[in-house]
């Protein structure tokens, strides 16, 4: 079992463990002797980006010194968003990148996310190496000396690199000429990117969330707070709000009436219209157990598969790597081309629902209509312990018996949050009162018996 690395990477409050300086040099090192490993020499190189957190300076020079102890080189991008540090691991030929970043978490949190030299997530048997490595400082390896010591590179043209890149995105018949897109950067690592890249497609460009200060990452802003670029849009006219997180692997829209598009539907319409372009392969879109089910009941209408894992961006990919499919997603806006790029990119996903704009002639709110949600209930329940909840009958037993009011016309999912220390309840189902009672009872009963284990060890 992994303890270091959760569902996306390693994850924690700023200068507390594991989010540390000491441990942040302790992977570094243990990253660069895993790609002298796998390489079979010791002159490896090593992305390193970060988004716009305050942190993130100690956590990169730290991660940087434990990989130049190594005898490898350190080439430094500076904030970009998550999935074009994977892009420029890859386009560059790197051995491995290292993202900086807690993703759509408050300024205080940080993280650390590698990807192999592909530009994937590395797979669960080489994040178990590392934290082994990790674990047993004292097992270390030899260290070079005199002018074997790696050397740190400043990548000055990254930006520009990954902005040509998402352009090549976007079918070249088309531009964004007449558009007006407001576009939320959260203040993260897409500040510069994402105006930039609609900006030389044609499009009449507002942007907010572009005045990062190290703490007003995500705060109150980004996707988590779509009512803001709600607000944007209605005062501007635009024909579209695009949302993203602090590391820009996540995309929420808003029509020009001001409705809200979560992922779910974001998948809907961009497997249709793939589906009918004849480029989705096997006809399959992948989700998770977590995405709506009027999502399979709209995909299955047209001869469209819809295929579950487990919560997380990197089940979808391994899922869609596995079976050789080239779309899938997740409610939070989580969207992987796989055509495109090999990781969730929310200014990929965003240049795709344009294009269908543009390709259709339709505003977004008509295309949204292609599927009508069931009523979902979310609620986060703290949990500083994670009880297995599979061998604790009393919670078992509540979940069967609320699940038998929703008589076969819904769901009831349970799981522990991987990167905050929260159970997460969905409960859907056709009656919003009836999905909402039984969320309140499932909520105070969980608060209750998770409490009682807590103070029981």
């Amino acid at each position: 079992m992994k303890k270091l690395f959760g569902t996306d990477g390693i994850r924690g409050i700023a200068n507390m463990e594991p989010i540390t300086v000491e441990t942040a040099m302790r992977v570094g090192q243990a990253l660069a002797r895993l790609c002298q490993k796998k390489n079979g020499k010791s002159r490896v190189k090593i992305v390193i980006g970060k988004d716009t957190r305050l942190s993130g300076y100690m956590l990169e020079t730290a991660i940087a010194s434990g990989i130049c102890s190594m005898g490898a080189d350190v080439l430094l991008v500076g904030p970009l968003p998550t999935p074009g540090i994977a892009f420029i691991t890859s386009s560059m030929r790197a051995d491995a990148g290292v993202v900086i970043s807690a993703s759509h978490n408050p300024y205080y949190d940080n993280g650390i996310k590698i990807f192999s030299a592909e530009g994937y997530k590395l797979p669960d048997e080489e994040e178990a190496w590392i934290e082994r490595a990790v674990a047993r400082p004292e097992n270390g390896w030899m260290t070079p000396t005199k002018d074997e010591v790696g050397k740190a590179f400043r990548v000055d043209d990254a930006i520009g690199r990954y902005v040509v890149f998402l352009k090549g995105t976007f079918p070249r018949e088309f531009d964004l000429d007449g558009i007006k897109v407001a576009v939320d950067c959260a203040n993260g690592a897409s500040y510069r990117v994402a105006p930039a890249v609609f900006e030389e497609l044609g499009a009449e460009v507002y942007p907010i969330g572009v005045s990062p200060d190290g703490m007003n990452i995500n705060q109150e802003c980004g996707s988590l707070y779509p009512d803001r670029i709600r607000d944007e849009v209605l005062k501007t006219g635009a024909d579209i709000g695009i949302t993203l997180d602090g590391d820009a692997d996540r995309v929420v829209f808003v029509d020009h009436g001001g409705n809200i598009l979560d992922g779910d539907k974001t998948l809907a319409l961009c497997g249709l219209h793939l589906h009918q372009k004849g480029m989705l392969r096997k006809q399959t879109v992948v989700a998770t157990i977590m995405s709506n089910y009027a999502l399979d009941k709209t995909l299955e209408g047209h001869g469209i598969r819809v295929v579950r894992t487990k919560v997380g961006d990197r089940n979808v990919m391994e899922t869609m790597l596995r079976n050789g499919y080239n779309l899938g997603g997740e409610q939070s806006g989580h969207l992987i081309f796989l055509d495109y790029n090999t990781t969730g990119d929310g200014i990929v996903t965003a240049l795709q629902v344009l294009a269908i704009m543009k390709e259709t002639g339709k505003p977004l709110a008509e295309l949204a209509k292609v599927m009508e949600p069931f009523p979902q209930v979310m609620r986060n329940i703290p949990a500083e312990i994670k009880v297995d909840l599979e061998t604790a009958p009393e919670i078992r037993n509540k979940v069967a018996e609320m699940g038998k009011r929703l008589d076969n016309a819904g769901r009831i999912i349970l799981r522990y949050s991987g990167t905050e220390p929260i159970l997460r309840l969905m409960v859907e189902g056709e009656s919003e009162e009836l999905i909402s009672e039984i969320a309140d009872e499932l909520e105070a009963f969980l608060k209750e018996k998770l409490t009682r284990m807590e103070e029981n060890g």
